[in-house]
């Protein structure tokens, strides 16, 4: 008997939609960093064993667009309430209210649903167990469980529980895949996570990551990457003095990237102003941001 199905991630911006599903699958696909709105993609992981395959669906944090590409965002959060066999809606103790026409989405789909309560070593456990039985008394039907995604606690009876909710069905991927998405995906990601530790206020909000070339020779790879800001005051925050800033970014990301590649690696960083790229669909697609 072969179990295997979509098991969809949902929930506000920074609750630890990314870490639970790197801990779930003890691989580090998704970038985390503390700043909401890290995730603008929805990305596939999968867990494979000899009797099941999970494919786990890390999605953008919910929110009200304010702009072209956090509507995109919002697309990839709908395509993941279409297609999921269990869906885990993650909050936390501090959390603020979830978009009820969501929750109210989920809950009339008749798709199984396990409600986990993240963050538990941040709360008492007085407060997790006040938590925990108000989701089960709204939702009755739902598998409520306490967890610390970041430290690991109770992740096996999660993934116990997933096992059991999961369709008997045959594996959709290949066994030896981790995810959907290609190399350079995880390649400008890491750039741009990057950008995200160093920079503050509206900057990592405005910064897409492209990859330009990416060459492997032998044990080497040579990457070429592009940074795109929104406007021209932006790329000289980025770049910083006499280039210190850039060099910052270019020195971890190429860190983080010999790591994940197993090679040494050779990272050449540009900055380009694409005015207003966030807005424009054009450039939206062209970063990616497209829905079939």
């Amino acid at each position: 008997m072969h179990k295997a199905g979509f098991v969809n991630i949902l929930g506000n911006p920074n609750v630890g939609k990314s870490t639970l599903m790197n801990t779930l699958l003890g691989e580090k696909l998704s970038i985390i960093t503390p700043k909401a709105q890290t995730t603008r993609h929805r990305i596939l992981g999968i867990a494979n064993g000899v009797d099941y395959q999970i494919v786990f669906s890390d999605t953008p944090g919910i929110l009200s667009p304010n702009y072209k590409l956090q509507e995109h965002m919002m697309q990839f959060v709908k395509s993941a309430l279409e297609d999921a066999d269990l869906y885990i809606v993650l909050t936390e103790v501090a959390d603020s209210p979830i978009d009820m026409s969501i929750l109210q989405r989920i809950e009339k789909s008749g798709i199984p649903v396990m409600l986990l309560v993240n963050k538990v070593d941040l709360a008492t456990e007085h407060e997790v167990d006040m938590l925990c039985k108000k989701w089960q008394d709204a939702y009755p039907g739902w598998h409520v469980i306490p967890v610390s995604a970041l430290h690991g606690y109770y992740i096996d009876k999660v993934l116990n529980k997933i096992l059991e909710l999961l369709p008997e069905s045959p594996p959709f991927y290949p066994k030896d895949e981790l995810t959907d998405k290609p190399i350079r995906f995880f390649v400008a990601e890491t750039v741009r996570e990057k950008v995200l530790m160093h920079y503050h206020q509206e900057i990592p909000y405005s910064v897409e990551v492209a990859v330009d070339t990416f060459e492997e020779e032998g044990n080497l790879v040579r990457i070429r990457c592009v940074i795109h800001v929104a406007r021209e005051s932006q790329k000289g925050i980025i770049i910083g003095h006499k280039g210190s800033a850039l060099k910052r970014v270019g020195t971890e990301a190429r860190k983080s990237l010999e790591e994940f590649l197993g090679k040494k690696v050779f990272l050449e960083l540009h900055v380009k102003v694409s005015k207003n790229w966030r807005e424009d669909e054009v450039q939206l697609r062209r970063f990616g941001y497209k829905h079939h």
